[in-house]
């Protein structure tokens, strides 16, 4: 179905039973493949706390870290979050932060792996989330209108519906 397309309700809603009641999916039956995803933030600064971020002039001390660690907790607790989403045991989690200076926002990405019988879409988007979240707490002393935007799948694979990738 192309991206943006309407689906009948009760065919898209997996999460969904005949009734409209609440449900986990039973994905006893798929097979397991190689799953990834990526996901993206932004956080929006001000060039001050930007500069403080970035020059490590932060009284909670150094701020990426933190949200790296904070955002692959994260992914971790998935399940414990998002109701109806399944635990699973992940492989790898990578979170990364690309400050812009000249736009003094940091864009952070989480890429998550397994191999499953279900995506990882959830856990790559929690982690950028809270690493989001997290920067935000670690400068929120400096500026209290720090805008976190565009959380957002940018690539999964695997499953069934196989690839997606964002444009």
């Amino acid at each position: 179905m192309p991206q943006g397309a309407v689906m009948d309700k009760k065919a898209a809603l997996t999460h969904v039973d005949d009734k409209g009641q609440a449900h986990m999916v039973d994905v006893g039956a798929k097979a397991a493949t190689a799953r990834v995803a990526v996901a993206e933030a932004l956080v929006r600064l001000s060039p001050e706390t930007f500069a403080l971020l970035t020059g490590d002039g932060l009284p909670k001390g150094d701020a990426f870290a933190c949200a790296r660690i904070a955002g692959i907790l994260a992914a971790k607790k998935t399940a414990e979050l998002i109701p109806l989403c399944h635990p699973l045991g992940l492989d790898a989690v990578d979170v990364r932060f690309e400050p812009d200076q000249a736009a003094s926002t940091v864009r952070i990405e989480a890429r998550a792996e397994l191999c499953a019988k279900t995506g990882v879409e959830m856990e790559a988007m929690t982690a950028v989330s809270v690493a989001a979240l997290t920067l935000y707490d670690m400068c929120k002393a400096a500026q209290k209108d720090i805008v976190i935007e565009r959380v957002r799948l940018l690539y999964k694979s695997g499953g069934k519906s196989g690839e997606f990738k964002a444009k």
